[in-house]
């Protein structure tokens, strides 16, 4: 009795529904970007260049320790006091001449910064602080900066200074881009954020 042969099954066409469905799975999914702290690292310095002098009143320091207390300025600060000191810091205007501040609303103590210029923050970690208590106070002191520009992006523009960063990052903003971008950096020159981060401390 003759064999029988069994009837093959056509695999030509599998290889181009498994294409068309990674296809289809390549263009519908989603990946989760994980978004950080936005910050600008500094450029390379000339080993034989030497630092400018900063005036220890320029300078506000913020501590953190192992057990997420602050420590601003050598007083135990809570965290919720921690933007209105900054603000209080960074706007004082107490400098005279060259190192004056029209625009500051603040105290004009002379013995704190001399303007925002020149007014620099200073953060230090421990190691073992909770990252928890580190992005608050990293919000709490860009929250300071970012008001401190708000008001007078609405003097010179009168436009709230995220609304016009937002306009100016969204790709379909039809506006003069070029006149907003000057206005952003007329307004972050006049209050740069001079944040600085020091090596986490072990204790």
């Amino acid at each position: 009795m003759a064999k029988r042969s069994a009837p093959e099954v056509n695999a030509g066409s599998m290889a181009d529904i498994a294409f068309l469905l990674l296809i289809f799975f390549l263009v519908t999914t989603t990946i989760e970007t994980d978004r950080g702290i936005s910050r600008k690292l500094p450029p390379i310095q000339d080993e034989n260049v030497v630092p400018p002098v900063i005036k220890q009143k320029n300078i506000f320091t913020v501590i953190v320790d192992r057990n997420n207390r602050l420590l601003v300025e050598d007083e135990i600060m809570e965290l919720g006091n921690l933007r209105k000191a900054a603000i209080a810091f960074l706007d004082n205007g107490g400098g005279a001449g060259e190192d004056g501040c029209s625009y500051c609303k603040g105290a004009k103590d002379p013995s704190a910064s001399d303007n925002p210029k020149k007014a620099i923050i200073s953060l230090v970690n421990d190691r073992k602080t909770e990252y928890r208590t580190y992005i608050s106070v990293q919000n709490e002191l860009v929250a300071a900066y970012n008001e401190l520009r708000d008001r007078e992006s609405q003097r010179l523009f009168g436009m709230d200074y995220l609304d016009m960063e937002a306009k100016y990052n969204d790709p379909n903003f039809r506006g003069n881009k070029e006149k907003l971008e000057k206005q952003l950096n007329q307004v972050k020159e006049m209050y740069p954020q001079l944040l600085s981060e020091a090596e986490p401390k072990s204790s």
